[in-house]
């Protein structure tokens, strides 16, 4: 299992300008947990850029009348599609042999690529155990840690090994699987490469300020394009993420905030009865 202390972690990769991955070693490590950690493959500088100009929409945002209640907001986890602002991200880890690398973990279409980010507000919740898309269409995510990541603002919650197989959530939850979860911590310009599969969570933000992680996925099925910043003219634009932001969805948000029992209580049950998010 991979140490959540990036200090201890192996040195899979050299400095940005000179990545040496030793793809055997990746390759045996994500296998094995579902994910592998590969640090300062993205210069600090062009993260600290991305970090403003993302703090900067986001308050632009508010201000406006796209910016909705609900959706998210009230739990302090927003899905962002960063646009253009991530372009240097994204020729950064492909000059570092990034995307390269990826298909040789795990093989997707290369018309399937598309950026988004998770915007982790301050005062945020954790948030449910969860996969992403589906159980039988495993995609590849690629996460950039945009600023230093602790247990502090929000260092995302994994569980090692939990994509080597199907679970139900009334299997996860009476297996107790999440007992074997782990934070990873990381610093700004560390990689996270994961596979869809593998269970996790967002987690509480209490600093000041927001933790965006930017996701670069690879082969989701319902994405045809090669060209990530195509979608809104590369323009930025805040997203839900897990509730509707209409009134039923803002008292469902609030109701879980308060109660994070009732929702899993809600998962187990419709997990016994029906296959819906596990299967197209």
């Amino acid at each position: 299992m991979l140490d959540s202390n990036p200090s201890d972690m192996p040195s899979l990769a050299a400095a940005p300008a000179t990545p040496a991955i030793d793809t055997a070693k990746v390759k045996e490590t994500f296998d094995e947990q579902g994910y592998v950690v590969l640090p300062g493959l993205v210069t600090k500088a062009e993260l600290h850029s991305v970090q403003q100009r993302l703090t900067e929409e986001f308050e632009t945002w508010q201000r406006s009348g796209a910016a909705f209640r609900g959706g998210g907001v009230l739990a302090g986890h927003l899905n962002c599609y960063p646009g253009k602002i991530a372009s240097g991200v994204l020729s950064q880890l492909t000059q570092a042999g990034v995307l390269k690398l990826a298909q040789q973990l795990m093989p997707t279409n290369p018309r399937a690529i598309r950026m988004g980010c998770n915007f982790n507000l301050p005062g945020s919740v954790e948030q449910h155990y969860h996969m992403d898309g589906i159980y039988l269409e495993a995609f590849l995510i690629i996460n950039v840690c945009v600023v230093d990541t602790d247990l502090n603002n929000g260092a995302i919650d994994l569980i090692p090994k939990t994509h080597k197989r199907f679970y139900k959530f009334w299997e996860f939850a009476a297996g107790r699987v999440y007992k074997g979860s782990t934070r990873v911590c990381m610093s700004r310009g560390d990689v996270l490469i994961r596979t869809s599969t593998l269970w996790h969570r967002g987690m509480p933000n209490r600093s000041q300020n927001a933790r965006p992680m930017l996701a670069l996925t690879l082969g989701e099925r319902h994405v045809d394009t090669d060209d990530p910043f195509a979608f809104n003219d590369g323009r930025t634009e805040f997203q839900m993420n897990w509730f509707r932001p209409n009134l039923l969805g803002r008292l469902r948000e609030r109701a879980t905030i308060r109660v994070p029992i009732s929702y899993s209580a809600y998962r187990f049950a419709r997990s016994l009865v029906g296959s819906k998010g596990y299967d197209s």
